[in-house]
């Protein structure tokens, strides 16, 4: 739907998510054996995100519970992304360094408990997936380009082109990918007529560059906090290279790595509702029975834990 536009239209999204969300809650309550009195609270994602496409999922969640006469909570995105591995076969254990990776946020926590979270370094430009899908795009690969670029990349030389590693002496745990984009642009411009049999190792080139200071940084992180375990979450977090080069880096420091199914990578429904179940279960939160509901387009995890 929003391949033609390079990019995620706002008004196409929101429209899209009317259509869908009753039909797919019906679809998964069916598939789960489950009707919706066993269902006990609903949680929604309140934040961060398009004000429009929140605003459909807070509607739908809040008319819902009033119908039921359920409870409802709001569940910050990026907090279902933290807490998704506990989904998975493999649960990591508080406390955790966190590394999220996702098209909108590159971030590193310290994350204590639920609601204990602590920022240590995040991007100040682009994130780690806006890096991957805008050179992705100037390599003609499409959108969504990330995986697409990742692909290519298995094809390719990941030493073939020098390409910057923005910040990874910085001495701090911040991130920073928009001059990694325009080194591609401009090795993209210098290839000209030669780009299209060298766009292989351009992409491996580039993946290269993002893996490395997402893995360095990782472990500076680690060292800065003296944890032994890190989860990482995020769209960006279902790249091969990053989970390689993570866990052959953690295995020689014997660190567990903790990453959610792939499936539970991206956006889903299932982390927000394992993040309202845990955020109930620890007494951080009560879940809201007055059925008047808000979004937070803008909403810092850090600021969830104040």
């Amino acid at each position: 739907m929003h391949q033609p536009y390079g990019g995620v239209v706002p008004e196409l999204a929101s429209r899209d998510h009317i259509r869908r969300v009753l039909p797919l809650a019906q679809q998964v309550l069916q598939e789960a054996g489950r009707g919706l009195p066993d269902v006990d609270v609903i949680a929604y994602t309140r934040g961060p995100g398009l004000a429009g496409a929140l605003l459909v999922g807070a509607g739908v969640a809040c008319a819902l519970g009033a119908a039921l006469g359920k409870p409802v909570l709001g569940v910050h995105h990026l907090e279902g992304h933290l807490l998704s591995p506990f989904l998975s076969a493999d649960p990591p254990e508080f406390p955790f360094v966190a590394l999220l990776v996702s098209g909108g946020h590159t971030q590193l926590m310290q994350v204590d408990g639920v609601g204990r979270y602590a920022l240590l370094g995040e991007t100040i430009d682009d994130a780690a997936g806006e890096a991957f899908d805008k050179s992705a795009k100037l390599l003609g690969l499409g959108y969504p380009g990330g995986p697409a670029l990742s692909r290519l990349a298995e094809q390719g030389d990941a030493a073939a082109f020098k390409l910057p590693r923005p910040l990874l002496h910085s001495g701090d745990l911040d991130f920073s990918f928009a001059g990694l984009k325009t080194a591609v642009m401009t090795q993209a411009k210098k290839l000209g007529d030669q780009l299209e049999p060298r766009k292989a190792d351009l992409a491996a080139s580039t993946e290269a560059a993002i893996v490395e200071v997402l893995v360095k940084k990782s472990l500076a992180a680690l060292d800065a906090t003296g944890l032994r375990r890190i989860v990482v979450a995020g769209g960006v977090g279902a790249n091969r290279r990053l989970r390689q080069q993570l866990d052959a880096a953690c295995a020689k420091r014997g660190v567990r790595v903790h990453y959610p199914e792939l499936s539970l990578c991206t956006d889903n429904g299932a982390m927000i509702a394992m993040a309202g179940a845990m955020r109930l279960q620890a007494g951080m939160q009560e879940a809201r029975t007055d059925y008047a509901f808000d979004v937070r387009p803008r909403w810092p995890l850090d600021a969830l834990a104040a």
